[in-house]
């Protein structure tokens, strides 16, 4: 069923979201008897934590085009001071060098996933040289610019569910990801594929795989992925677009949501690729921990402006 292009936003929080199925309205009741509440929340309008200004003591001192153990000293420096595990991997692709910071360990990818799930499919155009249908574009619309979750289970489905989507990850050497088996999980109330686990090293090469590599998707699905990640909705461009120009060009996709039921643990995850103004490079940054959802992406803001002054030319 086709709809328009631009579609108003759909909240994902637990008060605007609409039970779909009668599975899911059975989790979720069974959720609430014991007490617990996972959900997928997308920032609030009146949040300030994309315009707050950095205090000039917030981040440190730094040479510019400066090399990724300097980098990683900086990270350091700032991060020592916030709460919870911070996990990045940045690939300068004008140098050709790669900066990890922190164990690079499997975290929970939340909506982060939906790049996964999208480069799957198109793989699978690819290989068929035939485009995605008018149903399934719309649905990867949605699911990217606006990361719609109901959207994204049925693309998650017609790409074969955790098996399919697991198939697709070795074949292309993704060794730490491992896609969540379920939809309807037990003990969690939102769609399963969330509680998919990456590395930052593995997200660095399913960028690579979604915007350069040719071995597995042609030219137009790179463009099309790339076009749906550059236009996603202006309340959802935080974390990896922090700090950068306004000049250059991104493409990102960001995923949050709480690991208990007092919204005092959250995740909150930022991939995408930023080009211009003398920098080109590939990033994504996993944080869990996080006391709070707007604490979680500041630390992100914070972390990409950092890099953004760091890989100048």
């Amino acid at each position: 069923m086709s709809q328009p292009k631009h579609r108003r936003r759909r909240s994902e929080t637990p008060t605007k979201v609409r039970t779909t199925s009668l599975a899911i309205a059975l989790v979720t009741a069974s959720l609430l008897s014991v007490g617990l509440w996972w959900h997928w929340k997308a920032p609030s309008s009146s949040s300030s934590i994309t315009t707050t200004p950095l205090a000039s003591s917030t981040l440190p001192a730094h040479p510019r085009g400066s090399s990724p153990t300097a980098l990683n000293q900086s990270l350091g420096s700032y991060l020592r001071l916030r709460s919870g595990a911070v996990e990045l991997a940045v690939e300068d692709l004008n140098s050709g060098l790669t900066t990890t910071y922190g164990r690079n360990s499997p975290q929970v990818e939340a909506s982060v996933v939906k790049v996964n799930i999208l480069a799957a499919l198109l793989a699978s155009s690819s290989v068929a040289n035939t485009p995605l249908t008018a149903q399934e574009q719309n649905l990867a619309q949605g699911m990217i610019e606006e990361s719609d979750n109901n959207s994204a289970t049925s693309l998650w489905m017609i790409a074969g569910g955790g098996a399919g989507i697991g198939t697709f990850d070795r074949r292309i050497g993704l060794t730490a990801t491992t896609p969540s088996p379920c939809v309807v999980c037990q003990g969690f109330a939102w769609p399963g594929w969330g509680l998919t686990t990456t590395t930052p090293l593995d997200e660095l090469k399913l960028l690579r795989i979604v915007f350069l590599d040719s071995a597995y998707l042609n030219s137009q699905s790179h463009a099309y992925e790339l076009q749906l990640m550059e236009s996603v909705v202006p309340s959802e461009r935080w974390g990896v677009s922090s700090g950068v120009a306004s000049s250059a060009t991104v493409a990102l996709k960001n995923g949050w949501l709480p690991l208990n039921a007092t919204n005092s643990d959250w995740q909150i995850n930022s991939v995408g690729w930023i080009r211009g103004d003398g920098r080109n490079y590939l990033i994504a940054i996993f944080s869990t921990g996080n006391p709070s959802e707007d604490y979680g992406i500041q630390t992100l803001n914070s972390v990409s402006a950092l890099i953004w002054d760091h890989l100048a030319s």
